[in-house]
């Protein structure tokens, strides 16, 4: 299978569908953080019909997210808000016959639409807390994979700092391998 990996600078993803066997690569503005295949620029220019036959965007949560709804505001005013819900109307609407769309709990939900799914980390053997809201076509809905106790929001409570998004919006590997072992499996 050719799977995309948009918006994605980690190569978490990317990297555990390459495992399974998958022809994989990522997308982001930002350049890769490990070695793989990786494309660095806009997403629109490696979006082909017919190219890709499943795509798993991580669309910026920044101006979407509800936990920064004390901002919404200022970022509807300034446009911003509008924009980033364009984009991630043009990703579910992009020529891929399998999507899957993941955000933070956000307007996405009211503006667009609701999710079908929201997952948790600790379902795919993390002892964490960070609801992860899941837009899928023509996917089914993950399935834990490895349920763990000891849950903790160590997301939420990351200190203020330089990197603090970056590892704020990182993928947990379990979470990655359960997407490359269950939709790396799903027929067009």
């Amino acid at each position: 299978m050719r799977v995309l990996v948009a918006c994605e600078y980690s190569g978490v993803v990317r990297d555990a569908f390459l495992r399974a066997g998958h022809d994989a690569m990522s997308c982001d503005l930002l350049e890769t953080e490990k070695p793989g295949p990786h494309y660095q620029g806009d997403i629109r220019d490696v979006l082909e019909p017919g190219q890709w036959d499943l795509m798993i965007c991580h669309p910026p949560c920044t101006h979407l997210s509800v936990s920064g709804a004390r901002h919404f505001a200022a970022k509807k005013a300034s446009g911003v808000q509008d924009e980033a819900l364009d984009f991630v109307r043009f990703l579910l609407s992009a020529p891929v016959p399998r999507i899957a769309l993941e955000n933070p709990v956000s307007i996405i939900s009211s503006r667009i639409r609701k999710p079908d799914q929201v997952i948790q980390p600790w379902q795919y053997g993390h002892g964490e807390t960070k609801a992860t809201c899941l837009w899928l076509q023509g996917l089914p809905k993950l399935t834990a994979t490895d349920v763990v106790e000891g849950r903790e929001a160590r997301v939420h409570k990351m200190p203020p700092g330089p990197d603090r998004w970056k590892e704020r919006s990182r993928t947990f590997t379990g979470i990655a391998a359960a997407m490359a072992a269950q939709w790396g499996t799903v027929a067009a």
